[in-house]
This record gives structure tokens, sequence and C-alpha cells, in this order.
């Protein structure tokens, strides 16, 4: 009996791998067991870094509300201890957005909060 080895699943699996892998350098591009490792390691980066990227964002802000927070006379720890004993419910990302593009209105909160 002559031996079944798929071969439409196989090339179904090869392919969509150099699909991901498109646009690489050279062999890395269109060479299975190269390309291979490459998508391997670039998914790995990937899921890593989807977690950085929570944690960069959440610096972003700390650093700009720190810079408003600074320019209305007090420190960034100083603004939110009084912004959570105050029982306001902005967090972070707003804060940060507020100081960027709405200054009256983060002045307004540090105001409140003093």
């Amino acid at each position: 009996m002559p031996r079944s080895v798929n071969a439409v699943a196989s090339r179904a699996r090869r392919k969509k791998v150099l699909k991901l892998a498109k646009g690489n350098f050279g062999s890395r591009g269109n060479v299975w067991t190269v390309a291979k490792n490459t998508v391997e390691k670039g998914l790995t980066y990937a899921y890593r870094d989807r977690k950085n990227k929570k944690r960069q964002f959440r610096s972003l802000w700390i650093q700009r509300i720190n810079a408003a927070a600074r320019s209305h006379g007090m420190t960034y720890s100083e603004f939110m201890g009084k912004i959570n004993a105050k029982g306001i419910q902005l967090n972070r990302k707003v804060l940060a957005d507020l100081a960027m593009n709405n200054p009256a209105a983060f002045e307004k909160i540090v105001k409140t909060v003093q």
C-alpha cells in the first residue's frame, strides 16, 4: 500500500508561514526552514510586546501628568495622592490627555484637589 503524506495540508501549512514571512530580506522570506524560524521568533516578539506596549503607555501618561502637575507647583505623587483622597475617578490615560490637549480643564482639576 502506498504511503499517504497529505501533501495538501503540508503545503497549506508552509504557505501560511511563508505568507507571514513575506517582506523579510533574502532567504528569510522564501526559504522554508529559515522563514519558519523567523516567523516563530517574530510571533514571540509580538506576544511579548503586546504586554510591553501597555507598560510603555502607562509610563508615558505618568510623565505627562507629572510635567503638567509640576507646572502647577505639585509633584506627580502629591497630585495622584490628592486625587485619590478626593475620590476623583479619572484614570491616568484621561488625565494625560487633559494635560496635553486641554490645560484649562487640567488646571481646574488641580485647583479642586489643592
